[in-house]
């Protein structure tokens, strides 16, 4: 999707995991991806240049789409994501496979612009339709919202402070398991659906509290229609990104907590995988980019390398 960013409006990547295969399904992965498909692989360096607002997902393999997004969030990056149906090229069942719900506001008008709008603040979760996750909020802060210095999605907080988050979940699982389904590698599709996270022969699905890449806390819904209000309480040691996911079926956008003004740096180990993604996406695309073009992208891409290298050094945590 592109819709004119010079002109203030919101640009991002489709059908994203293609170049992106890792292995494994234990997210963030530290697997170099190749970086030889049509899916977001520039992204790596576009993001630090803040000309990308969005990485779709839903419709490729979830641990590809998500794994380059969790590396660059963890280096501090609040790019967002948002849900895709490459109709009819990847799938070709119907159009709304993979969805965005974007809360409006309730006395407004409803227009493309400002549910674009809503894409580009985070205001929104992605889903195969099967799950929800919505009114996710920290503190008094609901995602996608005006926070600190106008941000969208930024809480400022202090060292050792306890985080309320609260998010209102529904899922729906019929009462048979469909072993066709949860039984497929990840790599196979369906990539995104609520059968794969089904727990054992109950209507039982986790609900995830993510910090910095890693599930912290988990509670268990019954995927019976029904709304449930949930509550999780933290105290984060570094600043960091916080979502909520029923995995791989449903994700929020992040909430950004600074903890005494210091900015996310949450993973010395996610911004090398950045660093040395940089380089094989370079080795992946040189010859593809005209040589009249070459020299302003290898500056491009150098420019991303050194901010990551910046980002390292300044990492907090090894993970």
């Amino acid at each position: 999707m592109k819709w004119g960013k010079e002109q203030g409006g919101v640009v991002g990547y489709s059908h994203s995991g293609w170049g992106l295969q890792v292995a494994g399904d234990k997210l963030p992965i530290y697997e170099i991806p190749p970086f030889n498909g049509i899916g977001a692989n520039e992204y790596i360096v576009d993001v630090t240049h803040d000309v990308c607002d969005f990485i779709s997902t839903v419709d490729t393999p979830s641990t590809w789409e998500l794994n380059i997004w969790y590396h660059t969030l963890n280096c501090g990056y609040t790019c967002r994501i948002s849900g895709e149906t490459d109709f009819p090229c990847i799938y070709g069942d119907r159009v709304g496979l993979g969805r965005s719900y974007v809360k409006m506001d309730a006395d407004g008008e409803f227009t493309f612009d400002k549910w674009a709008e809503g894409i580009k603040n985070g205001r929104s979760y992605v889903s195969d339709g099967f799950s929800h996750l919505y009114d996710f909020k920290i503190n008094d802060l609901e995602v996608g919202t005006t926070g600190e210095a106008g941000k969208p999605s930024l809480l400022k907080a202090s060292q050792g402070d306890e985080l309320t988050i609260t998010v209102d979940v529904a899922a729906f699982l019929p009462d048979e398991p469909n072993d066709q389904i949860r039984n497929k590698p990840l790599d196979q599709k369906p990539f995104w659906h609520l059968e794969r996270a089904r727990r054992g022969n109950t209507k039982n699905v986790p609900v995830e509290l993510i910090v910095n890449g890693h599930p912290v806390a988990t509670k268990i819904i019954k995927a019976d229609g029904k709304t449930n209000q949930l509550e999780f309480k933290i105290k984060p040691e570094i600043s960091s990104w916080i979502a909520v996911r029923i995995f791989p079926s449903s994700h929020t956008n992040p909430i950004f907590v600074e903890l005494d003004g210091k900015p996310i740096r949450a993973s010395r180990k996610s911004a090398q995988w950045c660093i040395d993604s940089v380089d094989k996406c370079w080795s992946s695309k040189v010859k593809a980019i005209r040589e009249d073009e070459r020299q302003a992208a290898k500056q491009a891409f150098d420019e991303a390398k050194a901010s990551y290298q910046v980002i390292a050094s300044e990492s907090f945590d090894d993970r």
